[in-house]
């Protein structure tokens, strides 16, 4: 079977990348962006500096930011509406993955009407047309929306997340700009910069794994382990690696899927409104622990990408805790919580269980599981 590699068209790295939009937007010949934008991106001015980038080279646009942390399903309806409205041939998405996957949800129903139903989207809908033009700059450093074939919308009534899967939906263009993200809290880096970590870390061990995603993977986790804790600081160079680290994870997790890490923290952030970051980086070690039996030598490189030294020598029992133990270790550095006792009700593990199970994201983990060891995963936790 031949593997498949999906990436973006064009992208642009490195301080001031953003200052290419206007060149790309003109060369394209498009005419009217609609940037979508989170309220807490304009409130904070950094939306402001793309728009600086329109205005300064006379490009038009209009603003749409009725877009929550989990984006809904009411969220990609209303942005619809407001795009027929607008006159816009074109996205600027701004933000993480918030704004990137209620664009994409946008402009694959823009271009393909007959996915209206916004829930026709879940798993790999069979779409014709790609989606309106999407330019994506990103302002956090871990969903890597910006690079990937993938999107996740809360269905607010059924209480749950669902990933949609779409070769149509990937940017033509990304600015990966450092700059766009020195302003992030020191929770939401952390908890992003993990998120990515959880990408590359379940990218290199799920089943859809091979050569050339297991290098993206393993650069990716050695990017993000040397660069967190100082993007955390806000270091012009944590920053900057940050940038690249989840980058790079995004071009491989996109091509051959995640695991139970994802299809776990999804149903804590419809049900509880976590953070997906934190949600990943308090289930990664547990659920590392638990796939350990199924993924051969791959702790050992990710226990050398980490920084850990000494790995040739160990045993496979060794490295494989020294795996779990470096990523729990930078969790704890960065601030996340070791557990989900102020999260999950004991009550609620049952539905998240299944939630869990049913998920786009658990056929690709390396270790076949069932609903009740899910269960005890989440027990194990609170």
């Amino acid at each position: 079977m031949a593997n498949r590699i999906v990436l973006n068209e064009t992208s642009y790295h490195g301080k001031g990348a953003v200052s290419a939009i206007a060149d790309e937007v003109k060369g394209r010949g498009f005419a009217k962006a609609f940037v979508c934008s989170d309220p807490d991106l304009l409130k904070f001015g950094v939306t402001q500096k793309v728009i600086d980038v329109l205005d300064g080279a006379g490009l038009a646009y209009e603003i749409y930011s009725d877009i929550k942390a989990n984006p809904t399903i009411q969220n990609v309806q209303t942005g619809v509406a407001a795009y027929q409205n607008s006159g816009a041939d074109y996205i600027i998405a701004i933000g993480g993955g918030s704004s990137m996957d209620t664009a994409k949800a946008i402009g694959i129903i823009i271009n393909n009407p007959e996915f209206a139903d916004v829930r026709s989207l879940e798993g790999t809908a069979s779409t014709k047309n790609p989606c309106v033009p999407i330019l994506a700059v990103p302002t956090t450093a871990g969903t890597a929306a910006e690079v990937t074939i993938n999107y996740v919308i809360t269905d607010v009534e059924k209480n749950r997340k669902f990933v949609c899967v779409d070769t149509h939906d990937i940017p033509v263009v990304a600015f990966v700009d450092p700059d766009m993200m020195s302003s992030m809290p020191k929770g939401l880096t952390a908890a992003t910069g993990m998120d990515a970590l959880t990408h590359a870390i379940e990218g290199y061990i799920t089943k859809g794994a091979w050569a050339m995603t297991d290098m993206f993977h393993l650069k990716a986790i050695e990017i993000i382990s040397q660069n967190l804790r100082g993007a955390v600081a806000n270091t012009p160079e944590g920053r900057e690696g940050m940038a690249l680290g989840q980058y790079i994870a995004g071009m491989g997790f996109s091509n051959v899927g995640l695991g139970i890490v994802h299809s776990m923290a999804h149903p804590l952030g419809a049900v509880y409104d976590t953070p997906h970051g934190v949600a990943n980086a308090i289930l990664l070690p547990t659920v590392m622990e638990y796939n350990a039996p199924a993924t051969g030598e791959k702790y050992r490189d990710i226990a050398k990408a980490m920084g850990v030294e000494g790995t040739e020598a160990m045993s496979q029992e060794e490295y494989r805790k020294a795996a779990v133990e470096a990523v729990r270790q930078l969790s704890q550095d960065v601030g996340i919580p070791a557990d989900l006792k102020e999260i999950v009700k004991e009550e609620d593990i049952p539905f998240l269980a299944q939630s869990a199970y049913d998920d786009a994201c658990r056929p690709g983990n390396p270790r076949d599981t069932s609903v009740e060891e899910i269960a005890a995963l989440y027990r194990s936790l609170i």
